[in-house]
């Protein structure tokens, strides 16, 4: 009761409300404050502590202050500058020091030891406040009240700053702010109810009440400002943090090349479209793979890829609409997400894809149509969850890349089949090599003006235990995608030197390289041990790659190519003619045959086109002094026209089928058979 009569009897209660408001503000700038210190670190945090303290040591001296001046003792009143700046001094120092022990995550009970220390600063800056506080009459303290006053600081201070630091309600905020407020106007008006002042009646000179009001609204004005000033920069560091925290969210959730939707986006697009499905709605995931985005990189470089890239995303994102969701799952491969009742709604979808994706793109003087592969699976028909509803619109695209004759494919259970017969396929490739069941078949390779043998090529061949033979254009490929290519090929590379090895004839031994070789295989000291090993001459192995197997890193294996020639060992570019050739590759690369594709000999005898291509390739490589091989000789007319043609070698059913290693010599026999009788029918 003591307090409060002292507040309503010897106060004035304006300037008591005036004071309340600056502690009301000074510790809600504080405690947001506070929170941001809480949230940083190093240099940031110090920053920050210590605006935190000037706001709140500063906010609780003008509280004291004014509240102060709203006393009424009776009796004049002056103040001795110097204690009353110091009052001031320990309030930031003490509270910054608090706020610092409340920091130290290295002990349990930091944040309220740190809220102790708070109220001791508090107390300090109070009493020093009150010895600056000059009287004309008698002061008379009481002890209890002083105690009490402590004691509240003290605790509500440290329940203030335990509140702030921990955090463990969603409310303890604004708890923070309630009990810091407790702390400062508990200790100040318990303090003031310990005061008793007897008035000495012969001293009447003072500082005039007005001016004293004056003053207190001019340190509330000043206290205030100091408040806005900390939360000013709380609020701009919110907003840049607000800001960032927006623009990392973008980052998270959109591809930084397109703009679009990325992965994670799409995943939880499609979540949340599959949870709200109901009894007359259906999703579908549509899975689109770009056909010729490799052939904008390797032609004209990856800037004029990432603007095709641009140009689609555009394109995508300006036809999606309502219950459409487009996204970029990585490299050349997007995706949409279609929410639909009526199957022609998503076949209206998939029909704007397919004319958006092939529309020509052009890139400064370049134009080129893309093209793309589109897969589409439908929820819950083609899949109950996420990942088998995405993984069954793979294989629907993968079927439609496969199938040249359309570009969209719906998914069909019988893609399951096909999938879990390619991944046994794979896992009984990775065993084939143990298992004894690869073999090397040799097919000859034959001068076609004098009908000597040249060499033979190395063809792979696996005999499966229940399928029987495979054929390596179904093999292969696996070998590729699941590695398994890297062991097969060296083991292709050493049994054919080997073999070749133990022929008395000295003739060459050629044999292919996979792209996948070239990419994750050291392969020029891996060509220089089985040499070694095998005691073959380098001079007889011709190690054949396709131009696809030189555009994807051109430098890395001009780089190989150069190891391999300094070997002793000659290089074929197979299946020229096809897909990448150029006069550049041949210009650039050190080739010593050039092997033309099958394809022109089987059109050569009914095709013009196809003839004046060959004769083109064989004047290129005479002109650059580099043999010519043709492939897939197959009728003695394409012979005639090769020998008429001045073509070096060839190679083909007519001159050889592929054989076993222990029937090359008959092969080789026929072959010169087959050539007599061109020249005795040419006699």
């Amino acid at each position: 009761m003591r307090v409060i009569s002292c507040i309503v009897t010897e106060h004035n209660l304006w300037l008591v409300l005036l004071a309340a408001l600056m502690c009301v503000t000074g510790c809600w700038v504080t405690i947001g404050l506070l929170d941001r210190v809480r949230k940083t670190v190093g240099v940031q945090m110090r920053g920050w502590l210590f605006l935190t303290a000037v706001a709140a040591g500063s906010s609780i001296w003008c509280t004291h202050f004014i509240a102060m001046l709203a006393y009424q003792p009776g009796a004049p009143i002056t103040f001795d500058p110097a204690l009353t700046m110091i009052s001031l001094v320990l309030a930031i120092a003490g509270t910054g020091a608090g706020f610092g022990l409340a920091l130290d995550k290295s002990r349990g009970l930091a944040p309220e030891w740190g809220g102790c220390l708070v109220g001791l600063a508090i107390s300090a800056m109070h009493y020093t406040g009150m010895m600056a506080y000059h009287v004309a009459g008698i002061v008379e303290w009481d002890a209890r009240y002083v105690v009490a006053s402590l004691l509240i600081a003290v605790a509500f201070s440290a329940l203030a700053i335990g509140q702030a630091m921990r955090r463990p309600y969603r409310w303890s905020h604004y708890l923070g702010i309630g009990l810091l407020v407790l702390a400062i106007v508990g200790l100040h008006f318990t303090a003031m109810a310990a005061v008793a002042v007897t008035p000495l009646s012969f001293i009447t000179t003072g500082t005039n009440p007005d001016i004293l009001e004056a003053m207190a609204v001019a340190v509330a004005v000043v206290g205030l400002i100091v408040a806005a000033t900390g939360f000013a920069s709380y609020l701009i560091d919110e907003r840049g943090r607000l800001e960032s925290f927006e623009r990392l969210q973008h980052l998270a959730l959109n591809d930084a090349l397109t703009g679009l939707a990325n992965r994670v986006s799409f995943n939880d697009r499609l979540d949340h479209e599959i949870e709200r499905e109901d009894e007359e709605t259906m999703t579908a995931v549509i899975v689109i793979d770009l056909d010729r985005f490799k052939e904008i990189n390797d032609l004209r470089g990856h800037a004029a890829g990432d603007q095709a890239l641009k140009i689609i995303a555009r394109r995508l994102a300006k036809l999606a609409g309502d219950g459409e969701f487009v996204a970029r799952l990585g490299g050349d491969e997007f995706a949409a997400i279609k929410r639909f009742k009526d199957q022609n709604e998503l076949l209206g979808l998939v029909s704007r894809l397919e004319k958006s994706l092939f529309q020509p793109l052009r890139i400064d003087d370049f134009e080129i149509v893309t093209g793309a592969s589109i897969g589409v699976a439908v929820h819950p028909r083609d899949g109950a969850d996420r990942e088998r509803l995405v993984s069954n619109a793979d294989l629907a695209m993968y079927r439609a890349k496969n199938d040249v004759t359309r570009a969209v494919c719906f998914y069909e259970s019988a893609m399951d089949e096909t999938a879990r017969a390619r991944r046994a396929l794979a896992t009984d490739l990775r065993q084939a090599i143990e298992r004894g069941e690869l073999s090397l078949h040799y097919q000859v390779q034959t001068s076609v003006q004098t009908g000597a043998t040249c060499g033979y090529e190395a063809l792979l061949r696996w005999t499966h235990p229940v399928h029987g033979m495979v054929p390596p254009a179904e093999f292969i490929p696996i070998a590729e995608e699941n590695g398994s290519i890297l062991a097969i090929g060296e083991w292709v590379l050493r049994t054919a030197c080997r073999q070749a090895a133990s022929w008395d004839n000295g003739h060459k031994i050629a044999v292919n390289l996979s792209p996948v070789q070239f990419a994750h295989a050291d392969l020029a000291k891996l060509v220089h041990q089985i040499l070694v090993e095998t005691g073959l001459s380098p001079r007889r192995l011709e190690l054949e790659l396709t131009e696809s197997t030189i555009v994807a890193d051109k430098v890395r294996t001009l780089h190989v190519l150069r190891q391999i020639k300094a070997l002793g060992v000659t290089i074929a570019i197979d299946d020229f003619g096809t897909g990448y050739s150029s006069l550049d590759t041949l210009r650039s690369f050190p080739f010593d045959k050039i092997k033309l594709d099958r394809s022109f000999m089987a059109d050569v005898e009914r095709s013009p086109q196809a003839k004046a291509i060959i004769r083109a390739v064989l004047t290129l490589g005479r002109s650059l002094d580099i043999p010519v091989l043709a492939e897939g000789v197959e009728t003695h007319v394409q012979l005639t026209i090769l020998q008429i043609e001045g073509c070096n070698e060839a190679q083909g059913y007519f001159l050889g089928r592929p054989k076993p290693i222990d029937q090359i010599l008959l092969t080789g026999m026929a072959a010169a058979v087959a050539l007599a009788e061109i020249d005795q029918s040419a006699a």
